[in-house]
């Protein structure tokens, strides 16, 4: 349950597999709660201590432990403003970050408060944790959770890492049932109650307890218009390639990234950024605003933003097949074996799991399979091929046709 700094993991994944437990919640007409851990200065308060005997608990032979402890030995740092350096200070505690160890070194400092989380699920992505449970009855969960939430904080304490209480927040997601006049407060162990939020920005993306992403949107909107009108006013500096360079650095990434996280939000709330998108060609490539934004299109040589999302998401189920992603999601898709011999039973296909509302079917573990047995539909693979050659029959597949009347 750690995405931080591992190869194959990353904010997507994780942030897919937390959403997928709280879709599935949903589904069953359940509550789900969530704590989003805030920790001050996590990778400076690494006591090196304890983590030599975090090390030596995982089998490191005594050269390396003496190596490790040589290696955080009389570090110093220092500051250097406008040419003036700062006398040496000694640094007694934390990783060292920017190195390559660093990261992977606190990892295995904060790995094991994961057995802390009792009955509830955890996530970490370094030392961004977002503790969560679901269940029938509000009490329940909320009692289950505090039981957690107090278990994870004296973990913390035990490695002496300090909870930021003011940017710790609670989110209760209730988009099937109706919100409850009072919630029961979550509570520090210093006797502080927590604050609960209808949004919170989680590994990048905002959720909100409808899991609507309209406050994402927003800020994604916010971001995208504020970076074209910088282009916009200074567009005479520009060359056209230097426009489309621009534009591919600087606005593509703030689109793409998360996308198929919040490709379920509503299509009225996608077409807000589909605004955005069409105002950046119209930058490159000096269209008036009265042109159809097909044309637009096939114009810049680009796709839309529709089908980016779905390009995305299709290569996110094909790594899973792939096993490329990480356990937590992989273990969420299972092949079909096919129970006679058609034709359509060659062709790879997911198990579809059954679901009872709308929103078990936005879950990862539905709509992975949904999506990729109806894109075998005209696909058709017997087996599975490379990562490229897949992304090239894809990108064979998704054509972008104008069905505008």
């Amino acid at each position: 349950m750690q995405s931080g700094f591992r190869a194959g993991h990353g904010c997507t994944s994780a942030t897919l597999k937390v959403l997928n437990d709280i879709l599935t919640a949903i589904d069953k007409k359940h509550y789900c709660a969530a704590v989003f851990i805030d920790l001050a200065k996590a990778f400076d308060s690494v006591n090196h201590h304890i983590l030599i005997g975090r090390l030596n608990s995982l089998g490191f032979s005594n050269d390396c432990l003496a190596w490790f402890t040589n290696y955080f030995s009389d570090r110093v740092q220092c500051v250097k403003s406008e040419g003036l350096l700062s006398g040496p200070l000694a640094v007694s505690m934390g990783v060292p970050q920017g190195s390559i160890l660093g990261p992977t070194l606190f990892s295995v400092y904060i790995n094991e408060v994961v057995l802390a989380a009792g009955e509830s699920l955890i996530h970490l992505y370094a030392d961004d944790t977002i503790l969560y449970t679901s269940g029938p009855s509000l009490d329940t969960v909320l009692t289950t959770l505090q039981a957690s939430f107090t278990a994870i904080q004296l973990s913390f304490r035990g490695l002496q890492l300090l909870l930021n209480t003011s940017k710790t927040k609670c989110m209760l997601f209730n988009r099937s049932l109706p919100a409850p006049t009072r919630l029961s407060n979550i509570t520090t162990l210093d006797g502080s109650d927590l604050e609960y939020v209808d949004n919170y920005k989680y590994l990048g993306v905002w959720l909100d307890c409808k899991l609507s992403f309209q406050n994402h949107i927003k800020h994604l909107q916010s971001k995208v218009k504020s970076r074209i009108g910088f282009l916009f006013r200074n567009k005479a500096s520009f060359t056209h390639a230097a426009k489309h360079t621009l534009v591919k650095l600087t606005i593509l990434p703030i689109l793409d990234f998360g996308n198929v996280i919040y490709k379920i939000a509503s299509n009225t709330l996608l077409n807000k950024l589909d605004a955005v998108y069409h105002s950046a060609i119209r930058f490159v490539t000096k269209a008036p605003y009265t042109t159809h934004h097909c044309d637009l299109y096939a114009l810049v040589g680009w796709p839309s933003l529709h089908t980016r999302r779905q390009t995305h998401w299709l290569h996110v189920i094909y790594k899973t097949l792939l096993g490329k992603v990480p356990p937590y999601l992989s273990s969420l898709v299972t092949i079909a074996s096919p129970t006679c011999s058609t034709r359509s039973s060659r062709y790879i296909s997911l198990v579809t799991p059954k679901t009872n509302s709308f929103f078990g079917r936005l879950s990862f573990q539905f709509s992975a399979a949904n999506d990729w047995n109806e894109l075998q539909k005209s696909l058709k693979l017997e087996t599975l091929i490379s990562l490229t050659s897949f992304k090239h029959q894809l990108s064979e597949q998704l054509t972008d046709y104008c069905t505008c009347t």
